[in-house]
């Protein structure tokens, strides 16, 4: 079986690191390019060495020269251009599991779907895909229960973005199946009782916590309330390489995680 040659763009950070040992691991897959921006101060480094696997003879780059069958993209809203551009020219499969988009870069990233296979996802997790489905099931029986949502999501402490990309994932398909028109991020004063068609957003950042997100159904004398939690980076990374070896030959077209997971 020939190996799926994987670039990875963001390769300098954390989860860049841990995308290039995890792939070096995995004899399905092969490291073809580790990418970065042009500013990246370890620019030239082995990207092996920066990932504590050994040297590999791949350098952090600005430009991706090797031939590759996906690319995954770990890394800064202000880069999805540039990454868009580079998958464009080159008919590369885009593993996409950047937060914090503006609706113009989603557009974007819509738009170039029309022309080459990308997954879009806001959390990689294989256990938080399959609580969304769980939480899809949850509000289509309690829609007209007169449930409160709440969703409480905690992340480390270098994370720039809240409410988390998969916190405002978890309120839009819950929304979607529910009804809900407001979405309230956090509250603070005398501000009255609660509203019925509102899901409301918490976000807790501290320490090196690798993230947590907790969705509560709240009816009058009961409760439900669905849980994950990551121990790790680690799921998030297996989830993307998991991603990349779905997306590789794919036709053009936006995918997700449950069409990994077959859900």
């Amino acid at each position: 079986m020939t190996a799926i040659r994987i670039a990875i763009h963001g390769a300098g950070g954390r989860m860049g690191r841990r995308l290039v040992a995890l792939t070096v691991a995995d004899p399905e897959l092969k490291l073809a390019a580790a990418l970065e921006s042009p500013a990246h101060p370890e620019l030239g480094e082995d990207a092996g060495q920066l990932a504590a696997v050994g040297r590999l003879g791949i350098p952090l780059s600005a430009t991706l020269t090797a031939e590759v069958d996906a690319l995954i993209d770990f890394s800064l809203p202000e880069a999805t251009e540039a990454v868009l551009q580079t998958c464009l020219d080159g008919r590369i499969p885009l593993v996409f599991a950047t937060t914090g988009l503006s609706d113009e870069r989603e557009a974007k990233l819509t738009a170039a779907a029309e022309v080459i296979p990308v997954l879009r996802s806001p959390n990689m997790s294989m256990a938080v895909n399959l609580t969304m489905k769980l939480a899809a099931v949850a509000a289509r029986a309690l829609k007209d229960q007169d449930a409160d949502v709440e969703i409480l999501e905690r992340h480390h402490r270098f994370k720039e973005d809240a409410p988390s990309g998969t916190a405002l994932k978890f309120g839009q398909i819950i929304s979607g199946l529910m009804g809900q028109a407001s979405h309230r991020h956090g509250r603070q004063g005398r501000i009255g009782a609660r509203p019925h068609g509102e899901i409301g957003y918490h976000a807790i950042r501290a320490g090196d916590d690798a993230g947590g997100h907790t969705i509560v159904f709240a009816m009058l004398g009961e409760a439900i309330e669905l849980s994950v939690r990551a121990t790790s980076r680690d799921c998030y990374a297996l989830g993307a390489l998991a991603a990349a070896k779905f997306l590789a030959g794919k036709q053009p077209g936006l995918y997700g995680m449950e069409d990994v997971l077959g859900i």
